[in-house]
Order: C-alpha cells, then sequence, then structure tokens
C-alpha cells in the first residue's frame, strides 16, 4: 500500500501512516513523528513525545508517562526504540523511562542509548528512576546504577552560545540542545530555572520543549533563516504557570507565527482551531503523521 502524502504551502510533507504501523526506518529524509501532542493531563491526545527518523537512524525525544501504549497502538513498542534522548524531568516526559530500562535488562537484555549531561544523569537517576529500578539487583551490597541500564553518550557543550547549549549526533541526525525557562513559575530566566531543554534539529526544525513565553529564545535559535519550522508549546487559558500561552505567543512577529506549529495543548483544542489561525500561526502539530522533510538540493559546485 502506498503512504498517503499530502503536499502543503509548508516546507514539509504530511505522509500518513500505513494501516497504523509506525516505521523506524525511511528513505533518507529528516522525518518528525510525534507520539502525542497533548499536555501532560490530555486524555484526547497521548503525551508530547517526539520520535526523529532520518534512514536508519532514530531519535526518541521523551518517553512519558502512555508512551509505551502508544508505541504498543502503533504496532511497536520500547523495546525496539534504541536511541532516546530526555528533555526534562516531569513524567510525561519520563514516565515510561522506567519500562525501557525493565524490558531492556530482563527482556531484550540489550541496553538503549541515551544522551545526557552528567550533572542531569546523577538527577534523572537519583530523583525519577531509581527507587524504580535500581533496587531490583543486588551484587556485593551494590545495587543498579544508571550505567546499568543504559549506553551513557556525553553531550558536547558550546561555549559561545548565547545560554547554556550542546550538540551531539545520532548517526545521520544532528542534534542543538539549548536550555528553556520551564520550572518553577517563578523562575525569572533560565539560569534560574530547573533542567528543561529543546532542541533544533538537523539545523532546520526547532522544537521548544517545554517551555514559558521566552522571546529570547526565538532570537537566539529560531531566528536563524535555517530553521525552516518552529513546534512551540502552549497553553490556551490565560497566561500564567509554567507554559507559553496563546495569549503570549500572539505577539511575536509576523514571520515567526506564521511558520510555528504549535505543541503540548490541552483537550480543548476545538474550541481554539479557529483562533490559532486568525493569529497566523500555521497551526497545531498533529499527532501519528509523519512530517516529512525532502532533503534540500545539493550545491552544484563550481568548476
Amino acid at each position: 500500500m502506498t503512504p498517503k502524502s499530502v503536499r502543503t504551502n509548508q516546507p514539509y510533507i504530511l505522509r500518513e501512516l500505513i494501516d497504523q504501523k509506525l516505521c523506524l526506518t525511511n528513505d533518507g529524509q529528516l522525518s518528525l513523528f510525534f507520539v502525542g501532542v497533548g499536555s501532560a493531563f490530555s486524555k484526547r491526545h497521548y503525551q508530547t513525545n517526539l520520535l526523529i527518523i532520518k534512514g536508519d537512524d532514530h531519535l526518541m525525544v521523551d518517553c512519558g508517562t502512555r508512551t509505551p501504549q502508544a508505541l504498543h497502538e502503533l504496532g511497536t513498542s520500547v523495546a525496539q526504540i534504541q536511541h532516546y534522548y530526555v528533555t526534562h524531568s516531569h513524567a510525561d516526559h519520563t514516565g515510561g523511562l522506567e519500562e525501557v530500562m525493565l524490558v531492556s535488562r530482563y527482556a531484550t537484555k540489550v541496553k538503549p542509548h541515551i544522551w545526557i549531561t552528567p550533572a542531569y544523569q546523577n538527577t534523572l537517576w537519583d530523583l525519577t528512576l531509581r527507587g524504580g529500578s535500581g533496587f531490583n539487583e543486588s551484587n556485593g551490597g551494590a545495587n543498579l546504577s544508571f550505567a546499568d541500564m543504559w549506553t551513557v553518550h556525553p553531550l558536547r557543550w558550546l561555549p559561545n552560545s548565547p545560554r547554556e547549549a550542546y550538540e551531539f549526533e545520532v548517526g545521520s541526525l544532528k542534534l542543538k540542545v539549548f536550555r528553556t525557562k520551564h520550572i518553577p513559575g517563578t523562575a525569572a530566566s533560565w539560569e534560574d530555572s530547573f533542567w528543561s531543554t529543546g532542541l533544533v534539529i538537523d539545523d532546520r526544525v526547532f522544537f521548544s520543549g517545554d517551555t514559558r513565553f521566552d522571546p529570547a529564545l526565538l532570537e537566539e535559535f529560531a531566528r536563524d533563516p535555517s530553521v525552516e519550522i518552529i513546534y512551540h508549546d502552549c497553553q490556551f487559558f490565560p497566561p500564567g504557570g509554567v507554559h507559553a500561552s496563546i495569549d503570549e505567543l500572539k505577539a511575536l512577529p509576523q514571520a515567526l507565527r506564521e511558520k510555528m506549529l504549535l505543541v503540548h495543548y490541552g483537550d480543548d483544542w476545538e474550541t481554539q482551531s479557529a483562533k490559532v489561525v486568525e493569529l497566523g500561526f500555521s497551526g497545531l502539530a498533529r499527532q501519528w503523521v509523519y512530517y516529512d522533510f525532502p532533503s534540500p538540493p545539493k550545491s552544484s559546485g563550481s568548476a
């Protein structure tokens, strides 16, 4: 069966699933697949977790509480996802990682790969994951460690970045990581915030991750002409809390709004769809479709 593709006036092509089965490879173009697009408490969508695919390479960005179930419904499982990056510690982004670790250690016996800083590795393990995984075995009085569960890869610090930022590669995928201003709600800047990050993917796609309204973030990482599309965190209720609101985002320049798809939104999205269009946003990100970004043409060079 030939997959259904929909061309748009955006730099991506929307490609539907075949028989509702997720495939972890493609013919070499960059593809983004949202396992979910919902907020932490969404019941009509899964949680905002993103799968990036390019050729034979893939990276799962976050694995929330409901993600193992979503993958099962897509004809796959966490056992088949081998490469992970975690943006921050809320359960809608980390709640499925215990299943990843236990399935990998006791069923497939193949450790998955994770890209992480040493400081956040300690935080993620000690404050989120160790209680459900570290005490399952004891060898000479020692319990399991993070490295027993994962093949750990470091991030490379980018010293000249306007805010704390790193980079790494997963095969042909190139990722840039930047800090965001998410929690607590009283934090004045990303520097005062608990670890939370977004991504620039292959220098073409900006994914904000969870963030409060932070125009400087877009100025620093999304205004580059090579960034073709922006997927941005958005809540539909009034400003406040720890997510950017649509009423704040509408103040951004038109050029940014026109290439911005909103994500991590609540279950009242149907009542907001007209407003999203009226305010000049590109639309709402969709779950369970591929956003395919055709490979840019190669330079012919000079003779």
